[in-house]
């Protein structure tokens, strides 16, 4: 069978790839601890459940307009402009089956053949992977190793084109938990809209922050006329606990909503009823609501705490970025390189077989030398894989 040029270069998600693969050995009767996933352990909160539930009771079972159900469009923007100076405008928002759809919409439909896209590395696995399926050309830019990887303007500087016509990056980041600050975010934005350069930040993690505030500093903190043009990405997958209701959404300009909505209507059309009517629930439950985000907040921080602890006792030689958000520690496996394992597949995969542990290799976010677990998982877990994986990577 021949396949089509749009997928030659397409790799499935190492993530994905990992998590499916502990889960299979552990059926098996395997041991394995899975640190892989970037899934909160937490069932969705009771309320947002019963209300998906009490939908489809009700009918709510039926196809909605392709941009989601004007209601939940309009929670969407009230809960990602509260604070700033961008109108909650529900014409600008598209909701989407998961955020990774509501990033694909936006780099399908900005890019194409001869433009390249400039993404912050290490990256998500998937930001490339959307940019060949757009037939653009992915181009990964790192910041300073000494700076946490945080990119500034002399970073895209250098590495942007006559060709570079978007910038891809999240905040909290995936893989490394760091957060831009409000300062170094508006720095980055006034670069883009003086190069003519989209913006798209991915903030999916913004509301798991251990700073100050209930939030991470997003692209809709900026003022307006600071920010060229911008796409802004977030989701119920993490922070409400919901990753298999599928459930993103995106807010840019309302003409680009209207592409975004219009490719969607051809692609997938609606993200699934119940979790749109769940989701509506999750963005209007006020004080409920926020109390219980943070208790899964200080959940996520104290088993920040707990992983960064056992590193820096079990593991010293293995530097790491310290997270300020997100679940997930992002650390150096090259102290482990020998003539036979030379990279960081090689030693995920030592440790897998060895010690039963998942991670994730840094090559699947641009790094050989690096490799991310996640801890989004329970204490008890997260100190038993490091002692394991200590048993490998040495103390």
């Amino acid at each position: 069978m021949a396949y089509s040029e749009n997928i030659a270069r397409l790799q499935p998600s190492a993530t994905v790839t990992v998590s499916t693969l502990a889960k299979k050995l552990r059926a098996e009767g395997r041991d394995i601890i899975n640190l892989s996933a970037g899934e909160p352990d937490f069932d969705t909160p009771t309320g947002i459940a019963e209300a998906g539930i009490e939908g489809i009771r009700r009918g709510r079972t039926r196809y909605t307009p392709a941009a989601g159900l004007p209601e939940l469009r309009a929670a969407a923007a009230e809960y990602m402009t509260a604070g700033t100076a961008y109108p909650a405008d529900p014409a600008r928002v598209v909701v989407s089956a998961g955020a990774k759809q509501s990033l694909f919409n936006a780099c399908f439909c900005l890019f194409g053949p001869g433009d390249e896209v400039l993404i912050g590395s290490p990256y998500w696995t998937s930001y490339p992977e959307m940019v060949t399926l757009a037939r653009a050309e992915p181009v990964p830019v790192a910041g300073s190793e000494s700076r946490e990887f945080m990119l500034a303007p002399d970073d895209l500087e250098a590495a942007a084109t006559e060709r570079s016509k978007g910038l891809i990056l999240s905040t909290p980041s995936n893989p490394t938990g760091g957060v831009y600050s409000k300062a170094a975010l508006g720095a980055i934005a006034e670069w883009a809209r003086s190069r003519g350069v989209t913006l798209i930040s991915d903030e999916i993690y913004q509301e798991i922050y251990y700073g100050e505030g209930n939030k991470a500093p997003g692209a809709l903190d900026l003022d307006p006329g600071n920010v060229g043009d911008l796409v802004v990405t977030n989701g119920m997958s993490k922070a409400f606990a919901m990753t298999g209701w599928r459930v993103g959404f995106s807010y840019t300009t309302a003409e680009l909503a209207a592409k975004m909505s219009a490719l969607q209507s051809h692609v997938s059309l609606n993200a699934a009823t119940p979790s749109q009517v769940a989701s509506l629930e999750g963005l209007t439950r006020g004080e409920e609501g926020a109390r219980e985000r943070a208790v899964m907040l200080a959940a996520f921080r104290r088993r920040r705490d707990l992983v960064t602890r056992l590193f820096d006792e079990l593991l010293p030689g293995c530097s790491y970025v310290r997270p300020e958000g997100a679940f997930y520690l992002y650390f150096r496996v090259d102290g482990a390189f020998d003539e036979e394992v030379t990279c960081a597949g090689d030693v995920c995969t030592r440790i897998l077989e060895e010690v039963g542990v998942a991670i994730v290799p840094g090559e699947a976010f641009g790094d050989p030398r690096y490799a991310r677990m996640s801890t989004a998982s329970s204490d008890e877990d997260i100190e038993e894989g490091v002692r394991r994986m200590a048993k490998v990577l040495g103390g």
